[in-house]
């Protein structure tokens, strides 16, 4: 993730937007915070840590990325950070006419400008869109005049060895420093292709994901070798756990599980992807081979994404993707086999008892 200086930050708006399904409405700022030194670190802690990873997106629209409103505020923002309010403004529009369901809720929207945020190498300006959902309670301590007739208890010089004063607690209601529930971080990297947007998301929800990424943002992945490695690891389990049972008979769950695991052990000790090397030493069997670029064409077409035969491949895109090649075998609801090693040491059969594995191995632990 890009490193993020305090006083990169240059200024902040803050709305509030409801949810237009139930008419709530909106506030709209006139004028950006006033931030100090205390409050621009703050902010940039509940503004950036939840941004992990490498995956990456663009602003995206059917009739061209110069038709995506988002890409045309953060471009006008770009050319003159002065407009920053009035930008802001009409972000904060199209998010109350995206928060259209019922469900959807409500929230502080604030729109930041970066300026020298560090991106692959290089100091970009960025925009921030992020949006706080609730609101959390809180007590504030208060002391002198602001406790008279609060419920205030008094502090005596004797018991304190200070100044006589008095102290109340107030509850209030405010942004949780540490929790933040959607964002997007535009960089001003490749805009002729959309900029670079990375997306943050609290909720695992299908429906916040559309609602946020394709209603209110209209981004599409950004195709590099995050998603390329992504991409082509995802491709390869559907065709070995979907596809290729269809088409060849005896194909165990064994069977797929090593197929996995080889995939997997491809992608970690290589930094390269070749298609014709892969095929060679992870499918091996020319008519397999065969189906695969059969089902990895029509994948690209059914996706409507682009891969590349040769790419570099990427770390963090392998180590998320593979928590998803878990090789295991599970028998009914009494057993797991936990495949990960030799194919050759594990066998199926059937027997009058009924269907069985027999596991081979050297030590026991």
């Amino acid at each position: 993730m890009p490193d993020f200086d305090s006083k990169a930050l240059r200024a902040a708006v803050l709305h509030r937007v409801g949810n237009s399904a139930a008419e709530e409405g909106y506030v709209l700022s006139g004028r950006p915070l006033r931030l100090d030194e205390r409050l621009q670190d703050l902010l940039v802690r509940l503004f950036v840590s939840p941004f992990k990873g490498e995956e990456y997106y663009r602003f995206n629209a059917d009739e061209g990325v110069e038709t995506n409103d988002l890409y045309r505020c953060c471009a006008d923002i770009f050319a003159d950070p002065e407009r920053l309010v009035e930008e802001s403004r009409r972000i904060a529009r199209r998010l109350y006419e995206a928060t259209a369901h019922p469900d959807l809720r409500g929230g502080d929207l604030m729109v930041a400008y970066f300026d020298g945020c560090l991106f692959e190498g290089e100091r970009v300006e960025a925009v921030g869109i992020f949006k706080c959902e609730g609101r959390d309670p809180f007590l504030q301590v208060v002391g002198d005049e602001e406790a008279s007739g609060g419920g205030g208890a008094a502090v005596t010089a004797a018991e304190t060895g200070a100044i006589e004063g008095q102290y109340a607690l107030r509850m209030a209601e405010g942004i949780a420093a540490d929790r933040l529930d959607k964002g997007a971080i535009v960089f001003r990297a490749e805009e002729e292709k959309g900029f670079v947007v990375a997306v943050a998301e609290a909720s695992k929800s299908s429906r916040e994901a559309q609602y946020w990424r394709d209603a209110f943002l209209e981004i599409r992945p950004r195709e590099d070798e995050y998603f390329n490695t992504h991409t082509e690891m995802q491709a390869y389990k559907k065709f070995v756990t979907d596809e290729l049972p269809q088409q060849f008979d005896g194909v165990s769950r064994a069977d797929q599980a090593d197929m996995l695991n080889r995939c997997s052990n491809y992608f970690k000790q290589n930094d390269n992807f070749d298609l014709q090397t892969f095929a060679e030493e992870v499918i091996a069997q020319p008519e397999v081979i065969d189906s695969f670029q059969q089902y990895r064409k029509q994948f690209q077409e059914d996706y409507d994404v682009q891969l590349p035969d040769s790419y570099d491949i990427s770390e963090s895109a392998v180590k998320k993707q593979s928590r998803a090649y878990k090789g295991v075998i599970k028998l009914d609801r009494n057993f797991h086999i936990y495949v990960h090693g030799d194919r050759d040491l594990i066998e199926q059969g059937e027997d009058e008892k009924g269907k069985y594995y027999k596991v081979y191995y050297k030590e026991e632990s």
